[in-house]
């Protein structure tokens, strides 16, 4: 179930992160029809997977039938989301759908829209699984609630991000400049982003155990015991509920909230049903051992360490795809943009280090923080005898080999035995222990110093330097490439220019315009140079006279009739300066205070002159 979480991320990933530069020309009707078919076939494929489980499965054992049954619900999964990223990569669906006006003003719900996509893909694969899931645990679960169950069980994964971009569309629609300004800044995205986080991770649980249909378990004996453990914990609590998981039929517990005022303990009936009084406290105390230990928010913390780390992460390999000569192969080859490609490479980075992220670095938190609360037993109980039990019924009850272990807990025997090794010595307790303190304080230590890096790399002046390096790689490398884009030299000749590197400069926008002599853009920054810039060896008013003049016959715009003023003037040309200056001025330019300083400027010498 947890890999539903993981599988509705990475396709919010590859969502969020294409950004695609340019059309691809694809026509709205093919990709409709092609997305059409491909999940025509995706329903097929899924339907033979399980048609032929099913007639197998009599002579399979239970335990193998188990493994298999989990391993081609995975492989599907995996399927509709590479069918889904072909839905954005490959037939630009998205892009299209952006043309909507509704969609424009509120992106958010047009990601709903994909995202209910994605879920399409899912319900075929749960809606042709449920036969043979039936078969396998013996439920009496209809496929309407089997289906109902994982959707529900799955989606609230998405509310944050679902609060967070639905209130920035909100913003972005209202008419106040202020709230925009402040979140287009790095440091306003930041706090958005924690403070949102902080808010879901408090104030979520109230409203996921409503979407979870959960209800308050009646007063009786079963409630009785669970708040009279809770007491003797000190733990507080807004109320015990039943979990309707999968109609109940699961016999697990959890608790949810961050805050006593919005946690939650919830239970299942079979739960209730099949485990003993003693069986039961066992397993509370083990959610118990969740909240002393504060696993939730050590939760809450890896999350947004993922985000600190994976920034940190592509900051460190962007520079080497610079000089990775392989990719501008590929991307000569396929005949993609270069940022198109460097989009998808982002986005496959995000994806890819998060799967790592989760299942290994979270994983390995997940399944000793279990095993932690199962250890948390010992400080209500003398002995863990009755949680052995719990585990032993649950193996029985699920069909499940007790050996399986998975990403998030170690296997049921492995829990087993190392409370049999605390039984037999106390001592494995405070190891266990000692062992998480020391992983957490490694990691601390890992996420500050990739914090620092981060923070080196985008605002300090080593980061400012090595971007420029980046540049400079990148342009050079991709003037070989094509060596006939005009542009591009442009591009180099603006990065020298800003570096104060005024030959180069010159010698690129020369190297530009010999490719394209009728470039404005080019003729403007080129007489802006010759004439402003702080070596006098350089500075040619003359020259620059003579650009500035063409680049204003090309294209009349504030800016270039601003390098005409300066030319003019710095040939000694006052009165054709302010000429020039005034209709630059009659352009209406953005920043007009700096024309009408310039013609203050031009007007005080004509007047020395006179």
């Amino acid at each position: 179930m947890f890999g539903n979480f993981i599988y509705y991320i990475v396709v919010l990933l590859i969502y969020s992160t294409w950004q695609p530069m340019e059309e691809t020309g694809l026509d709205i009707f093919f990709s409709l029809l092609t997305g059409f078919c491909l999940l025509a076939v995706f329903a097929g494929v899924t339907w033979f997977s399980f048609y032929r489980m099913a007639e197998k499965i009599h002579n399979a054992g239970l335990a193998r039938i188990d493994q298999r049954f989990t391993s081609t619900v995975t492989r599907q999964s995996v399927l509709a989301i590479a069918l889904f990223a072909v839905d954005i990569y490959g037939l630009n669906l998205s892009v299209m759908a952006g043309r909507i006006p509704l969609f424009i003003h509120l992106p958010t719900l047009q990601a709903l829209v994909f995202l209910c996509l994605f879920s399409l893909h899912l319900v075929i694969i749960w809606f042709w699984a449920y036969p043979v899931y039936q078969r396998i645990y013996r439920s009496d679960l209809s496929r309407r609630e089997y289906i109902r169950s994982n959707i529900s069980f799955s989606i609230p994964v998405l509310l944050p991000w679902l609060c967070l971009s639905g209130l920035l569309d909100i913003i972005n629609v209202l008419p106040f400049e202020q709230p925009r300004q402040l979140l287009s800044t790095t440091w306003g995205e930041i706090g958005y982003f924690l403070f949102f986080l902080l808010a879901i991770a408090i104030l979520g649980p109230a409203l996921i155990q409503k979407f979870w249909r959960c209800y308050p378990l009646e007063p009786g004996s079963d409630r009785g015991r669970v708040e009279a453990i809770c007491r003797r914990a000190g733990v507080k609590y807004a109320n015990i509920l039943y979990w309707p998981l999968f109609g109940g039929s699961m016999i697990t517990a959890a608790v949810m909230g961050l805050v006593k005022k919005f946690r939650y303990i919830l239970v299942t009936r079979a739960l209730l049903q099949f485990l003993s009084p003693e069986e039961i406290d066992s397993v509370i105390a083990h959610e118990i051992g969740h909240i002393k230990h504060r696993h939730l928010l050590l939760y809450l913390i890896f999350f947004a360490g993922y985000l600190m780390l994976s920034h940190a992460g592509f900051d460190l390999i962007l520079p080497a795809l610079v000089y990775i000569t392989p990719l501008y192969r590929i991307i000569d080859y396929s005949g993609m943009n270069p940022a198109d490609f460097m989009a998808i490479l982002y986005s496959l980075f995000l994806i890819f280090s998060f799967i790592i992220y989760f299942r290994f670095i979270f994983g390995y938190f997940m399944r000793n923080f279990e095993r932690q609360a199962d250890i948390y037993v010992y400080s209500l109980f003398e002995s863990a005898k009755s949680l052995i039990k719990a585990f032993e019924k649950i193996a029985l009850f699920s069909a499940q080999s007790p050996d399986k272990p998975n990403w998030h807990h170690f296997s049921i025997n492995q829990r087993v035995e190392y409370l049999k090794k605390c039984e037999s010595d106390r001592t494995w307790i405070l190891r266990h222990n000692r062992k998480i303190r020391k992983s957490i304080t490694l990691y601390l230590a890992a996420l500050i110093l990739s914090g620092m890096l981060s923070y080196s790399i985008n605002f300090g002046e080593t980061g400012q330097n090595l971007t420029s390096h980046l540049i400079k790689v990148a342009l050079l490398k991709e003037i070989d490439r094509t060596p006939d884009n005009y542009e591009l030299y442009g591009m180099l000749g603006d990065f020298y220019h800003n570096r104060k590197n005024y030959i180069e400069a010159a010698a690129a926008y020369k190297n530009a315009l010999h490719l394209m002599p009728d470039s404005s853009k080019i003729l403007n920054n080129l007489a802006w140079l010759l004439v402003t810039c702080e070596d006098q060896e350089l500075r040619n008013p003359v020259e620059s006279l003579d650009y500035a003049i063409k680049a204003a016959e090309i294209e009349t715009a504030p800016h270039i009739l601003d390098t005409l003023a300066e030319s003019y003037f710095a040939n000694g040309n006052i009165s054709k300066a302010i000429e020039a200056e005034k209709n630059a001025l009659r352009l209406m330019p953005a920043d007009r205070g700096y024309y009408e300083k310039q013609l203050k400027r031009f007007q005080a010498t004509l007047g020395v002159e006179d």
